[in-house]
């Protein structure tokens, strides 16, 4: 009797050891594993700083006195440890953070931790720091998670390059070179890529528990769909036509409340002055 005893305790009383708290994130994406990570990462890296380049050419780039770039980079540092901690590398991204002056209503966070903000999305949305901290925390999910990853190796396999058995781990080995030609092709254009609903689910409810790990106030994801659904839509507005606001995704956001704002009451504790 005491064995049978000592076993429904053993079962029931002790907590799960993979329990956390917080966002139940779900599985990896098995197609994120088909392709070498290195190599989108070395992709993202040379369209960021072409894409910067561009921007300084043009006068667009924000300086590191630009009150906008040092508000968008203060949010970031914030943000960032709680990001990399979804993803063993990031732990060792050089991570960037940029500002490009453009009515254009977008932002991003490239594979390898690469971010930039379109002053069109701070200026048009008029957004708070909480409201901006939603943003970055949707895009830095996006990297740590491999969103990208996921979608180029969904394409290698739709192209029919991945076969079962040998041929796939011998190309996630590097032995395969097809492998690299394909990231070669598929990630020649990186921020055009189309993340699935799920992708999009996902980080909007990480990013909300990253702001929120990070002081900032999760209810602010919500207020931020808001006015993503009440702009001007004559405005140009790339992000919202990959990032639809919707009241379901609202009801998303909602429903998982009650998830974070444990943890951003606790951070508010712990906050250094």
């Amino acid at each position: 009797m005491r064995i049978l005893w000592f076993c429904i305790c053993i079962l029931f009383c002790i907590p799960t050891v993979n329990a956390r708290e917080g966002i139940d994130s779900g599985p990896e994406s098995a197609f994120t594993k088909l392709v070498p990570a290195e190599e989108v990462e070395n992709q993202a890296r040379g369209q960021y700083y072409q894409l910067l380049m561009d921007a300084k050419s043009h006068r667009a780039l924000a300086g590191v006195e630009n009150p906008l770039f040092i508000r968008v980079n203060t949010i970031s540092k914030r943000l960032i440890p709680f990001a990399a901690s979804w993803n063993s590398r990031a732990r060792e991204w050089r991570w960037e953070v940029n500002v490009i002056g453009s009515n254009t209503v977008n932002a991003f966070c490239m594979p390898g931790g690469k971010v930039a903000v379109y002053s069109g999305l701070i200026q048009q949305l008029k957004v708070t720091d909480d409201e901006l901290a939603m943003v970055l925390g949707h895009e830095m999910t996006h990297a740590v998670r491999e969103h990208a990853r996921e979608q180029m190796g969904k394409g290698f396999v739709t192209n029919g390059a991945a076969r079962l058995g040998g041929l796939v781990v011998a190309g996630v080995l590097g032995v395969d070179p097809r492998v690299t030609d394909m990231v070669a092709r598929g990630g020649s254009q990186l921020l055009l890529l189309k993340f699935s609903r799920e992708d999009e689910t996902q980080a909007d409810l990480i990013g909300m528990e990253i702001a929120a790990r990070a002081g900032y106030d999760p209810r602010a994801a919500i207020s931020l769909w808001q006015k993503m659904s009440s702009l001007n839509s004559n405005a140009p507005n790339p992000w919202m036509s990959t990032h639809p606001a919707n009241q379901t995704r609202i009801r998303d956001l909602e429903k998982n409340l009650n998830s974070v704002m444990p943890l951003y009451q606790r951070a508010l504790k712990n906050r250094e002055y």
